[in-house]
């Protein structure tokens, strides 16, 4: 598969059902410039984490369509950047690939005691900090 013409990215974490998938939904939201985004799990869950999509949507992500996924070999050679989050998901380089593969750590909240939609909108807003710095780096990136 040959590299795409706006830059792309997958981001991974264990399940797919939390911060990949919040990850993903910021980049598609916040993003000022085309971008191919994907999201996938090393072992993915069953469904969404329900705080998750409830702390995108307050601030107007959404995850339409989206479910828990494995990584596809074919957008995993394709992709400009591959973003794991956190230290527990474990992504290999294979064959092909033209991207890198970078990993983003979170300061996790529930280890200072901080649960529930607290503990996820510190985690969005994280990422959100994060998904910006990643779409200036990706605009320049791109094609002229």
């Amino acid at each position: 598969m040959d590299q795409p013409a706006k830059p792309s990215v997958l981001f991974v974490c264990v399940k797919n059902a939390g911060k990949s998938q919040m990850a993903a939904a910021l980049m598609r939201h916040l993003s000022h410039s085309p971008v191919q985004v994907y999201s996938a799990g090393t072992r993915p869950g069953n469904a969404l984490n329900d705080l998750s999509v409830t702390t995108l949507a307050e601030v107007g992500a959404g995850v339409d369509g989206e479910y828990p996924k494995p990584i596809e070999p074919a957008i995993l050679r394709s992709v400009n950047r591959v973003i794991v989050i956190g230290e527990e998901a474990i992504v290999e380089p294979i064959p092909g690939m033209v991207g890198t593969i970078d990993t983003w750590t979170i300061d996790e909240p529930s280890a200072r005691g901080i649960e529930g939609i607290e503990r996820m909108r510190l985690v969005r807003d994280q990422l959100a900090d994060k998904v910006h710095r990643l779409d200036a780096d990706l605009a320049n990136q791109t094609p002229s």
